[in-house]
């Protein structure tokens, strides 16, 4: 299909080599056996960790400790071409990178880099992101989960998160808690006594990948254990925003398979005499999907760009996450009438991705969050308080 504004001639050489071996792989190992996967709620997290730390994907934004520190446009377009095969591949790799290793990066202690990152960089170690809660989930500042100090130094752990994604299969997880002293982040190693992870099964969106909830019950840490670098919320607000920065660029992708589909489908499909993508109305519903997906295109790499050059702010991160994840949802569910009945078998692509951006319009900020930290922008007025 005919990238109509031809935005990635805009990507340097280098980015085009990053956008061909991570699109080679996908084709390669998830789009075989994802509508599957999807069908039977699995995810082969674990087997493809290593796959994915070989292609260097895993915290690839990230400079040092076994990281390629590569560009933030070069990152962007890793998670498109990883969400054009599924959400769930590119939120396992962005929770790894931007939710569990960028904490550890930014303000881990030396000994907490290097215990952990070199492993995660390669797949040999997935990390999770204990946030949110049962009961907070837009308002983590009412975080039930606490840590106090014993006499003895250590941290003792008590609370539950929830809709953690890797939780089940991860080895180490990056855990928000209340303290006497504010927030703070603490690096738990999952084998820890009290740790538990429970996978979250009858899910109808993002079937092909591993969601849980985490619990502590009087989980006992080292004074070490503690990320010593940040206290409050902007910890795990900071990590949002990288986390948010690889959603606004991934839903691309998700939305580019789904045009991709309903073109393919109009060209093929006859009804009256004739392919119905030559209709009228079909043109119409893929040249305002194509119109969307492009203008997709040009706020990613006009916000990527900002971040490169240091000055993107967290407002401009809300309008991509808000305006990009919509605009992927809406070319998914108008694909889906392109395909009529055919929509909605796992054959096509596109009830998968329209069921899993369903999800993404939702975790790591809602669209009412993105919306009032606009609003906000705009009118200097907090509606959060």
């Amino acid at each position: 299909m005919d990238d109509l504004l031809h935005l990635d001639d805009q990507l340097t050489p280098e980015q085009r080599m990053i956008r061909d071996a991570v699109r080679a792989f996908v084709a390669d190992r998830i789009l075989p056996d994802v509508a599957e996967w999807f069908e039977e709620g699995v995810f082969p997290g674990r087997e493809l960790a290593s796959e994915l730390g070989s292609l260097g994907v895993l915290g690839m934004h990230l400079d040092g400790y076994g990281c390629a520190g590569l560009d933030a446009v070069s990152y962007g377009v890793a998670c498109r071409e990883l969400e054009a095969g599924d959400s769930g591949l590119r939120s396992f790799v962005s929770v790894q990178g931007s939710l569990a290793m960028f904490p550890i990066w930014k303000y881990g202690s030396e000994e907490q880099k290097q215990e952990w990152l070199p492993r995660m960089a390669a797949g040999e170690a997935i990390g999770c992101f204990g946030l949110t809660e049962p009961d907070q989930g837009s308002d983590p500042a009412g975080m039930r989960t606490n840590a106090k100090q014993d006499p003895s130094g250590d941290w003792i752990l008590n609370g539950a998160k929830m809709w953690i994604t890797n939780g089940s299969i991860s080895d180490v997880a990056v855990v928000w808690a209340q303290t006497d002293g504010g927030i703070r982040g603490f690096v738990v190693p999952t084998d820890t006594p009290g740790f538990s992870a429970p996978e979250i099964h009858k899910k109808m969106s993002l079937r092909a990948s591993v969601t849980s909830s985490l619990y502590f019950d009087d989980v006992r840490l080292p004074a070490s254990a503690v990320l010593p670098g940040v206290t409050g919320l902007r910890g795990p607000l900071s990590c949002l925003s990288e986390a948010r920065f690889g959603i606004l660029w991934g839903v691309i992708g998700a939305g580019r398979a789904c045009l991709e589909s309903a073109v393919d489908y109009a060209k093929t499909r006859l009804q009256f005499g004739k392919p119905i993508g030559a209709f009228q109305l079909t043109q119409e519903k893929l040249a305002w999907m194509a119109v969307a997906l492009e203008q997709a295109g040009l706020t990613a790499l006009h916000l990527g760009r900002l971040k490169e050059a240091g000055t993107l702010k967290p407002q401009q991160i809300s309008f991509g996450k808000l305006a990009n994840v919509r605009a992927a949802l809406d070319i998914a569910r108008e694909a889906r009438s392109v395909l009529g009945a055919n929509g909605i078998t796992l054959e096509y692509p596109v009830i998968r991705h329209m069921n899993n951006l369903e999800s993404v319009l939702t975790y790591e900020g809602t669209q009412e969050v993105h919306l009032l930290t606009l609003g906000k922008a705009l009118t200097g007025l907090d509606a959060f308080r």
